[in-house]
């Protein structure tokens, strides 16, 4: 141990104190590394191992765990601080100077575990990102993004790193929070000659029975006493909007479902309504064309005007009764 010591002192310009410093700072690493092993092993087996269980627990383990080391080893290289006030504000300050943009972060990761704007789990938007929440660190945290360059808010398969600090700069929106259920509308056009009123009665039907039921989440959440949100919905049944455009008849149709499932959804109301539709010589879908309008096929009379009077004038032929001579051709 002393040949050691010397041979640090001698080619890395270590004196003793600090050698004895960095053996206490490993010592303190390698006994929190092994608390860490032994709590997670506890959680393991008094709780349901479910991955949810799993995440939080190892989070909350090692967030403690970090906060001890940083007071421990800081005391053992900082012998001048003997109280905990005096040792938070140098730390403090000299984060303040150095490092902002982690400061921020770090403020943006007590905002989330305290007011809670998302949970892992939750299906969010945060400026132009969106996806569903996979990890919370005390720095940033991930997103297994949806849409952007896939259509419908499907996985794309990436990973999305945001600073903690980005809920103090952009906007965020959460799908998941409060009603577990979004609204969804389908706008199907169909041309001013098609009956409308026999293809909004045809989307009434495909939509009711394609809508999930969820009158009784949302009662069971309006009955909640201590809910965090005033969400107050009176009418959630499915329901079909009329609507003139310059192209033709917009019928809109309306339900709430699952933000998850809002695409599987789309494509079975879809295929019933191409089904529907097909079978109705009397509704056509309105799309861009070019199209010659014949008043009389219309039903529209033409403006009736007085025809103008035309006087033709014809020359008048006059006959010789006289009959001629064909032995004298100079006759005429």
């Amino acid at each position: 141990m002393q040949a050691i010591q010397e041979f640090l002192q001698e080619y890395l310009s270590l004196t003793p104190d600090v050698q004895s410093k960095l053996f206490s700072t490993l010592l303190v690493i390698f006994v929190l590394w092994v608390l860490r092993l032994l709590a997670l092993r506890i959680v393991h087996r008094r709780f349901e191992a479910t991955p949810q269980t799993l995440y939080n627990s190892r989070k909350i383990v090692d967030y403690v765990l970090v906060v001890i080391g940083i007071f421990v080893i800081g005391r053992i290289w900082i012998d001048a601080v003997q109280s905990l006030a005096t040792y938070l504000g140098l730390l403090s300050a000299g984060l303040a100077i150095a490092l902002q943009d982690l400061i921020v972060s770090l403020a943006g990761w007590i905002f989330i575990m305290w007011r809670r704007p998302f949970d892992v789990g939750d299906r969010i938007q945060i400026g132009t990102h969106k996806g569903d929440v996979i990890d919370v660190r005390l720095f940033a945290f991930s997103l297994l993004e949806i849409g952007n360059r896939i259509n419908a808010e499907q996985s794309t398969g990436r990973i999305i790193h945001l600073p903690n600090g980005s809920v103090f700069k952009e906007s965020f929106a959460n799908y998941t929070q409060g009603l577990p259920y979004i609204w969804n509308e389908i706008p199907v056009m169909v041309t001013f000659e098609s009956d409308w009123e026999k293809a909004k009665a045809l989307l009434t039907d495909i939509v009711t029975r394609h809508a999930p039921d969820v009158s009784e989440g949302v009662n069971k959440y309006n009955k909640t006493v201590n809910k965090r949100f005033v969400i107050t919905y009176n009418n959630v049944t499915p329901i079909v909007y009329t609507e003139v455009a310059d192209s033709g008849v917009i019928l809109t149709m309306r339900y709430m479902l699952n933000p998850r499932s809002q695409r599987s959804s789309t494509q079975a109301i879809w295929e019933d309504v191409l089904h529907a539709f097909k079978a109705h010589w009397d509704i056509d879908f309105a799309y861009p064309t070019q199209r010659e309008y014949i008043n009389y096929q219309e039903k529209k009379q033409p403006p009736i005007h007085e025809a103008p009077t035309v006087v033709m004038q014809r020359p008048t032929l006059v006959h010789d009764e006289k009959p001629r001579d064909p032995n004298n051709p100079g006759e005429r």
